[in-house]
């Protein structure tokens, strides 16, 4: 009996361990221009990286400095589009309902994301120094918005005129994101 040759070959459990994951390939590809600690960079990194491909966000920008005062804001901020709108103000849903048009503006808008770690504790004037640090609506990359948004219904809420508010990304240990809306002040309570 002869004894058998073995070749070189690696087993698929081998080939996956080696090849990278896509967050990876993003971290490998992207180079870090970032002012901001690497850490709080990289979990930006890895809430746009899940916006983008679990939730279908679009036009994401990371943004380590304030667009009102150019100064360094306390950590990254995204900056993105989502596939439809997050949120509807009460008195819109109202002044829609007035108006017999039952649909919502199916049109989304630019939205701030608060990258965080579950791990991380926020208070009010933490939060406040970044409402203080950033515009209403983000600046917009190349997505513009509707020319006739004073024109449509509810156009109050929408747009410059809505009330400024973020995106609270939180990033569990097991990598899953729990998202909150959480706005600059109080909100009126929606009436039933």
């Amino acid at each position: 009996m002869e004894p058998q040759k073995f070749t070189n070959t690696k087993s698929s459990v081998e080939e996956s361990q080696s090849s990278p994951s896509a967050l990876q390939e993003l971290f490998d590809t992207t180079r870090t221009v970032s002012t901001s600690e690497s850490h709080l960079y990289n979990l930006a990194r890895q809430i746009q990286h899940n916006l983008e491909f679990q939730h279908a966000w679009g036009e994401m920008i990371i943004h380590d400095h304030s667009p009102i005062t150019q100064n360094k804001l306390p950590r990254p901020l995204i900056a993105g589009l989502p596939p439809k709108r997050l949120y509807i103000h009460p008195d819109e849903q109202i002044e829609l309902l007035k108006h017999e048009k039952g649909e919502i503006s199916s049109h989304p808008e630019m939205e701030w994301v608060l990258p965080t770690h579950v791990t991380e504790n926020w208070s009010l004037q933490a939060l406040a120094e970044i409402f203080d640090a950033v515009e209403t609506v983000p600046p917009l990359s190349s997505h513009s918005l509707n020319q006739n948004i004073d024109k449509e219904v509810g156009w109050q809420w929408r747009g410059p005129h809505r009330q400024k508010r973020l995106l609270l990304a939180t990033l569990h240990d097991d990598s899953t994101v729990v998202y909150y809306i959480v706005h600059d002040g109080i909100v009126k309570p929606r009436q039933n």
